[in-house]
This record gives structure tokens, sequence and C-alpha cells, in this order.
């Protein structure tokens, strides 16, 4: 990658811009009141499509569709950081990531919403960091996700009468194809609870970019090897993620509204002190 130096991507005094971040996939792409697209040019490229900035319970909302709208990004291939970075050049400090993710434990069966605290990354080749070069930058990730983000989201679900399981770990795998029964046996077993294919590296760029970031997991199926039959299937994952779409929707909708007005977390202070090699928008 071409040196980034300096550059930074501002918005301009006529560009509309939002406090909160949704980067969500099918079903979201309407879910936003008043809405205005935004083309944002990035030192990654562009995001996967133009920005959707528009209100959603009384809060200035950018949605990003994580895939592009016509689903052309496989979770490989997805603009991470061109995504996370045109959010933060619009305003955006608070991120929600709402995905569709597989069990490794029969008693999270379909339907179940969860919120971890945990992230495993399993993923290959990945461009995973804005720091790979200019200078050595450590951020601290050993809590990948947003504890007030987290409080708002499991309390809104509860709040909705969708208890949700409100902790566990996320492994991410490399996709696109799913886990063989060995793999997802070995995930199991290490205590592992939730599988996806994009949680990563989604958390740990909005934590190089000091953003709050929350992930919103909808469970569509019981991984390869944690029960007999035929295993995963991509029909199964749609027909789950779209009995699901309007209660997610719904919640998102909700969390936004919680998220708090002022960020007291550690999210904002987590690159204090750190010589950065580049200019944050």
């Amino acid at each position: 990658m071409a040196s980034v130096g300096a550059m930074s991507t501002q918005p301009s005094a006529s560009q509309p811009t939002a406090e909160i971040g949704v980067i969500g996939g099918s079903g979201f792409y309407s879910f936003l009141d008043d809405i205005e697209e935004v083309r944002v040019d990035t030192p990654y490229g562009p995001p996967s499509d133009p920005i959707a900035i528009g209100e959603l319970g009384g809060r200035r909302v950018a949605f990003v569709p994580r895939h592009g709208r016509d689903h052309r990004f496989p979770p490989h291939r997805i603009p991470y950081r061109a995504n996370l970075w045109a959010l933060r050049s619009l305003g955006v400090r608070q991120v929600l990531g709402p995905c569709a993710v597989g069990s490794l434990t029969p008693d999270y069966g379909p339907g179940t919403l969860a919120v971890p605290d945990q992230l495993a990354d399993r993923t290959s080749g990945r461009e995973q960091t804005y720091y790979d070069e200019g200078a050595a930058v450590h951020v601290s990730f050993s809590d990948p996700y947003c504890p007030s983000g987290r409080h708002a989201a499991v309390e809104s679900a509860r709040a909705a009468g969708w208890e949700p399981v409100d902790r566990g770990t996320l492994v991410v795998i490399e996709g696109p194809r799913f886990s063989t029964r060995a793999e997802s046996q070995w995930f199991a077993s290490q205590g592992w609870t939730l599988i996806g294919m994009t949680g990563h590296p989604e958390a740990v760029l909005a934590r190089e970019l000091a953003l709050c970031y929350t992930s919103l997991c909808l469970v569509t199926d019981l991984d390869a090897g944690i029960e007999e039959g035929e295993g995963v299937t991509m029909d199964e994952v749609l027909r789950v993620f779209g009995q699901n779409i309007d209660r997610l929707r719904t919640l998102v909708t909700d969390v936004v509204t919680a998220l708090p007005a002022e960020r007291t977390c550690p999210c904002p202070n987590v690159l204090d002190g750190i010589k950065l090699p580049l200019e944050l928008p």
C-alpha cells in the first residue's frame, strides 16, 4: 500500500454528518428516514457503497451496506478499512455491527440474539490495520467491544422482550466457505460460542480509529459438527435471517436511541500517548 502520510478525509462544509454508524447487510438498506447518500473518498479506496445518512430514533445515523448493495463483496473482500475510515470522516464515533452468525453450542439455537464480549481471529490475508507502515502502533484490544455499547444493546433487547446472550466469544473465519465438522468441533472445544465471517477486522479497525464498536449477532444456524445432519447451508442462513430481520431492525433502532450522547468508555482514549504515522479524519 502506498503511504498515506498525513492524508486525512474531512467532511466538507456542505457534507452531512452523523454521530452513529451502522454496518449491516440485507434488510437494512431502507431503515433510515429522509436519507441522503454520500460518496466518501478514503486513502483505502471507496467504501462498500455510498453511505446513507438519515434520522433514526432521533439520532443522526450513517449506514454502510457491508457487502455492497448488490452483495458483491464476499466476506474476505469487503473494504473494511475504507468503511470504517469513511464513517469516522463523517463524524461517526459509535458503530453498531449487526450480523448473522452460527452457533457453536446447542444452547443457542436459531433466532438467538447474542452480544459477545470477546473475539477470536481465524482469518488470513485480510488487511487488518491502518498502521502497517511509518511507525509501530500497538493498540489495546484485550476487550474488543465497547462496554457502553454492549450495555445499551443488552438492556434494549431485554426491554423489547428478546432476552439476549450477554457474553461469549465470536470466532471469525476467513470464508467464504463454511466450516468443516472437525473445525467446528475444535472451535467449540476452545470455549468459543459463535462463529461468523465479518466481525474481524471490523472490530479492530474501529478500535484503531478510537471508535466504539458493538457487535449484535443473530444466530441463524448450528454450525457443522455441533449436531448431526447436513451441516449449515446458505438457504438456511437466509431463511432464519429473513424471519428475524424486522425484529433485528427494531432492536438496532432501540440501541441507537439508547447509546450515550457522551462517550465515557475507554474507547475514545485508546490512542492517547501514541504517536501516529498518519492523521485521522
